[in-house]
């Protein structure tokens, strides 16, 4: 399918969804929101497809002769028109396939927010990533001012929010904000290395085991343990698993079929 404001990539079981908005530093309006959301809804259906990226184009400039860079994930919300991303955040949040966000560059408002909505951030050192939505009277409304202080604390999360600033790459990694931090030159390709772990493991035990934690961590213990235990069941009945040892035993790479 043609997009006119993202870049879907697939291969090697790991697809790649590429905000392209560069001129608007990738904020999200109405059009983008749209062609995420049926980007993700396809990708969620392709079997083959076993883990996701998300990430931003850069903004290229002709300035005095030479090319001006501007690397950014996105830049947030496009003030310009009211924009329905909150059904792709949620969708993210949701999504059964792990999801790393590549920031590089601006990562705000609620570019931020759909950070905190992947499994994995992975950012470069000198990106810059925050929730400002203060600074014009407004709150972080995607899932802000839930998703941040799960992620790095109450107090970080309130010092960030009420404040309005923003921080490096390297601090994020410092507060918890990101998973991994690299240079930009490493991003793509440590981003790159991740996915194809992740892609060599059985698709549905990604799946159940991002299911379980989920859905473990919004309840006490003791249901949490039930929930493991009811999963850890149903994996023991799959082909996978039955693949898995087989592989083992036999000292040879495993063939999954997801299922």
């Amino acid at each position: 399918m043609a997009y006119e404001t993202i870049i879907v990539e697939k291969n090697d079981h790991v697809a790649r969804i590429t905000f392209n908005r560069p001129q608007r530093l990738n904020a999200i309006n109405s059009a983008l929101g749209l062609e995420v959301k049926e980007a993700l809804e396809e990708i969620a259906g392709d079997d083959d497809i076993r883990v996701l990226v998300i990430t931003g184009n850069p903004r290229i400039k002709e300035k005095e002769g030479r090319q001006e860079i501007k690397h950014c994930f996105s830049a947030g919300w496009d003030l310009s028109e009211t924009t329905p991303v909150e059904p792709i955040v949620e969708i993210l949040a949701s999504y059964e396939k792990p999801v790393i966000a590549m920031v590089n560059g601006f990562a705000l408002g609620g570019g931020c927010e759909i950070a905190l909505a992947c499994d994995f951030i992975f950012v470069s050192e000198n990106s810059e990533i925050g929730l400002p939505e203060i600074n014009r009277g407004l709150l972080p409304g995607w899932g802000g001012t839930q998703r941040l202080p799960r992620r790095i604390g109450v107090a970080r999360a309130k010092w960030l929010i009420l404040s309005g600033e923003t921080v490096s790459g390297s601090e994020a990694k410092e507060i918890g904000l990101a998973d991994q931090v690299v240079s930009r030159e490493s991003l793509d390709k440590t981003v790159s290395d991740f996915s194809v772990v992740l892609a060599e493991k059985p698709p549905l035990g990604l799946k159940i085991i991002k299911e379980v934690i989920n859905r473990g961590i919004e309840v006490d213990l003791q249901s949490g343990l039930q929930i493991e235990q009811e999963a850890l069941g149903f994996l023991l009945q799959t082909e996978d698993f039955q693949e898995g040892i087989s592989a083992f035993m036999e000292k040879r790479e495993p063939q999954w079929k997801g299922r």
